[in-house]
């Protein structure tokens, strides 16, 4: 994969965690935001089913009870509100539940025959799924990576995709965070670039076109 041009032979197109849940909840700002995003993410999949090239959607999907979800010690929640008793953090439920409507791909992505759903439990659609395996076994080496959040699923999936040696496309457009907007731009600006090919939408889009 050039600067420019999209091997569409070698390339996958991986939406991460574009579930109901994250997609359809929050105040006015974040739903205003998420619908950019949705709006972006519907015109990487379409571009990606013209060049055929394979969509692939990493879904958390979590037991009711979360015996499968990992509950640890850490400073602060996911908004960086820290504990009242850090001894014993009060974790909420997970939320992608396994057959919930919660925990489905929004309509406007719905994931079509032939395209592949990785169920996943941790940050990384990598760690103990079936996402390389499927990969390797098409020849892919390149990923554009879309979805979120962009400083928790995403971050770790890029990470574990780099140290996997695939190259990275992450569409800066068409990622968000439902935390701090500050580590979008963190990420985006000053750690993807090390690791991957920064884009927006429209960017993306004139890599399939060239290769075209």
């Amino acid at each position: 994969m050039t600067t420019l041009v999209l091997d569409t032979q070698k390339t996958a197109m991986l939406f991460f965690d574009m579930l109901n849940v994250y997609c359809r909840r929050g105040d006015e700002a974040a739903l205003k935001r998420t619908a950019v995003q949705i709006a972006n993410c519907v015109r990487l999949m379409e571009a990606s089913r013209r060049a055929g090239v394979p969509i692939f959607h990493a879904k958390g999907e979590h037991r009711p009870d979360g015996a499968d979800t990992a509950f640890l010690l850490t400073d602060a929640d996911y908004s960086l509100k820290p504990w009242a008793d850090p001894i014993h953090p009060s974790w909420a439920l997970p939320k992608a539940v396994r057959g919930s409507w919660e925990g489905e791909v929004i309509d406007e992505l719905k994931p079509q025959a032939g395209d592949y759903v990785i169920p996943k439990q941790r940050w990384s659609a990598f760690y103990q799924t079936n996402l390389e395996l499927s990969l390797r076994n098409r020849g892919i080496n390149n990923i554009i990576l879309a979805g979120g959040s962009t400083d928790v699923g995403i971050a770790a999936t890029a990470y574990d995709a780099r140290d996997r040696d695939y190259n990275l496309v992450i569409v800066s457009d068409a990622c968000s965070t439902a935390h701090l907007e500050a580590n979008h731009r963190q990420f985006m600006d000053y750690i993807f670039p090390r690791m991957a090919r920064v884009r927006t939408t429209e960017q993306v889009l004139a890599m399939f076109s060239a290769r075209a």
